[in-house]
């Protein structure tokens, strides 16, 4: 079966419309248990929801009359609707809903890097939807209620889209899309930045400063709170006609490993450059911000890339994540913990409290090593594939451990400059400024600081 949910409720079979429940309530509650399949929903949300919390004396027999009824319509289609205690619930069983498949697809476009491929998802999702949510189905109350989480992912998905377009330079589309939608979301900072991009970019500097203004003026007056980073930062970049607006908001200093975009080691140590995944792009003091390791994949990858694992052990590790994703996801974590306090070490070398905290990490570490023949012939310690998904943890730590007791130590230094942040070594002690162009250090006049 084809359900239909994004506009006027339908229910196909084989392409040809099927007649589901004579009443508009049976067809609601049909809705309801469609939004999630295979997800229990009980009686006394369904009443709650039917009603809007003011049910009559027979609401929970009514509710197990319209379950009947829909269960003779679509029993003879395989569509199963299961008591499960005292609720109700859709068997998935391989049917189609489009709720559902537009999620998927969102969440799909999330995952590419190809602007291209990006946009072609998007355009996919967002051509399911037919209208609001069970439009001849739910009132208005009840679908103000039900809706909320559809209409986020619907305006996550144009923001998407717009910043792929902004990448393909199209950022005509992007500002007809992008307009009657902040004109119903004018708070929505997110759609506002992307709006104010599109249009400095189509030679309107002045609607993308008025935008901001009035974007400001109702925070301040309605929520009591000045615009937040991003917004902040595109805003300071329009006045200044900073040419950064002009390029594709992908980063410039990355490089591509297994289709995942891993930040361009200029640290110097793969201990430095750990700590250069967050660092630079805007971040507000007193850490940096732009974050490279979004998923356990990126982490994963970067460890086989600055060479701390090798690539049989990075395939392992990215299988194990498929099959393990919530193990992945605690990994994850526990790396961006030892890197927050290795870059607080980093910095402030007297920060005793940050250097015993990656030493309880080192410690876990070397428990995981094996001594290996290298294809040099050399022998190196290299973690153990036995630790499973925290292995890219426990490289980092033992790399971490290897720089704090290196002499070189002594020799990193620290870009001051508030939207950079970035550490390196200097050997030579002749180093004045970090390798990133982005960051202003130069033009500013402010030199990097030993660490």
């Amino acid at each position: 079966m084809d359900f239909r949910l994004l506009g006027p409720f339908e229910a196909r079979h084989e392409g040809q419309l099927v007649e589901v429940g004579s009443r508009r309530q049976e067809r609601c509650l049909l809705g309801v248990l469609l939004l999630d399949p295979g997800r229990l929903v009980t009686t006394e949300r369904l009443i709650d929801l039917l009603w809007h919390g003011a049910p009559p004396g027979s609401a929970r027999g009514a509710v197990h009359t319209y379950i009947g009824r829909l269960r003779a319509s679509l029993t003879p289609y395989g569509v199963r609707i299961s008591t499960r205690g005292d609720g109700y619930l859709v068997e998935p069983d391989g049917h189609r809903v489009d709720v559902t498949e537009f999620a998927a697809l969102v969440r799909q476009a999330g995952g590419v890097s190809d602007p291209a491929e990006r946009v072609s998802l998007l355009d996919r999702a967002l051509a399911l939807r037919r209208g609001p949510l069970l439009a001849d189905t739910a009132d208005d109350e009840l679908r103000e209620r039900l809706h909320a989480p559809v209409e986020e992912l619907r305006l996550v998905a144009v923001e998407l889209w717009a910043q792929a377009q902004l990448a393909l330079d199209r950022h005509t589309l992007a500002i007809t899309e992008l307009t009657p939608l902040v004109a119903r979301y004018p708070t929505r900072e997110q759609l506002v930045a992307i709006l104010m991009t599109a249009l400095y970019r189509d030679a309107r500097r002045a609607e993308a400063l008025g935008l901001y203004r009035r974007t400001r003026d109702l925070l301040v007056a309605e929520l009591g709170v000045e615009p937040g980073s991003r917004l902040r930062e595109v805003h300071r970049r329009v006045l200044a006609d900073d040419d950064r607006l002009e390029r594709t908001v992908q980063p410039a200093y990355l490089v591509r490993v297994r289709d995942e975009s891993l930040p361009w080691s200029v640290g110097g140590h793969p201990a430095l450059d750990f700590c250069n995944t967050f660092a630079g792009w805007g971040h507000e003091p007193p850490l940096p911000g732009a974050e490279w390791l979004r998923g356990y994949r990126t982490l994963a990858v970067w460890t086989g890339h600055v060479g701390l694992a090798d690539e049989v052990a990075v395939s392992r590790l990215l299988h194990l994540a498929q099959r393990s994703p919530d193990e992945a996801d605690d990994a994850l974590t526990a790396a961006r913990a030892l890197r927050a306090e290795l870059y607080a070490c980093l910095v402030d070398p007297d920060d005793r409290r940050a250097f015993d905290a990656v030493a309880r990490y080192a410690e876990a570490a070397a428990r995981t090593l094996v001594f290996r023949r290298d294809v040099d012939g050399r022998g190196r310690w290299w973690p153990d594939l036995a630790a499973g998904l925290r292995l890219p943890v426990h490289a980092a730590a033992w790399s971490a451990a290897q720089l704090l007791a290196d002499p070189r130590r002594l020799t990193v230094r620290t870009c001051p400059g508030e939207r950079c942040g970035w550490l390196f070594l200097d050997e030579t002690g002749l180093r004045r400024w970090c390798s990133l162009g982005t960051c202003g250090s130069r033009e500013a006049g402010t030199p990097c600081r030993s660490a």
